[in-house]
């Protein structure tokens, strides 16, 4: 459960027959509930979408009540996520800066949506971060007990190493993420020894230096390889 401003958010794992998913409920002031459904991987990508919208929101200027944006949206993006569609509105009005996250459903039928405040989004990604730490990214139920997620800073970019497995494998998704931008690969399992031997063999080159002006290349590989 998180307290932002006069609004509570409870954050559930839950599982089906289809596998595990998150389900957010925001509960107002005036205890209207407000309820959105994720899975583990949409999750996931929601959770980057909130750093790049707290990093964004980070630079604004300080809200003006007599300059308001005429439809009030500061920065608009969107998840497709199987049969759902989540559109994400930072938004501004007299009351304030928020985000508004919409959900489409499946087959028709009224938007479902909850209302963030600004302040709050960083709180609310690293509340998801720890569900996707404990519980995994992958919306399938797992055979075998699965590493636990990993992200490291470098300069003004995050990146996040999230193990999953589906009915294809085990996989890794890979997340960059900065402001104004948000990217993931997706790598199987039978590559990670590959891309290990590849990182590897580039830390050699690198720790070994550039190469002296009078050395040669053994033979016409080489040449091409440096090329």
């Amino acid at each position: 459960m998180l307290q932002i401003q006069s609004k509570r958010f409870y954050l559930d794992v839950k599982q089906n027959r289809r596998g595990r998913f998150i389900k957010v409920a925001e509960v107002g002031a005036g205890g209207r509930k407000s309820r959105l459904l994720l899975s583990m991987s949409n999750a996931a990508e929601f959770r980057d979408h909130l750093i790049d919208f707290t990093d964004f929101y980070e630079t604004l200027d300080p809200p003006n009540p007599d300059n308001v944006p005429e439809d009030g949206k500061l920065k608009s993006s969107h998840i497709i996520g199987g049969t759902r569609r989540y559109y994400l509105d930072l938004k501004e009005n007299q009351r304030g800066r928020f985000l508004r996250v919409s959900q489409t459903q499946p087959r028709g039928g009224p938007r479902s949506q909850i209302a963030i405040p600004a302040q709050g989004m960083g709180e609310f990604g690293d509340t998801l971060s720890k569900l996707l730490e404990d519980y995994g990214t992958d919306d399938q139920e797992t055979s075998v007990e699965l590493p636990e997620s990993k992200s490291m800073r470098v300069e003004n970019k995050m990146f996040y190493f999230d193990i999953g497995q589906n009915n294809r494998g085990t996989y890794m998704r890979i997340s960059e993420v900065r402001s104004n931008f948000r990217t993931a690969i997706t790598i199987p399992e039978r590559a990670w020894t590959r891309l290990r031997d590849i990182i590897g063999e580039y830390l050699d080159k690198v720790e070994e230096g550039p190469a002296e002006s009078g050395d040669a290349p053994a033979n016409s590989e080489e040449v091409q390889a440096e090329q």
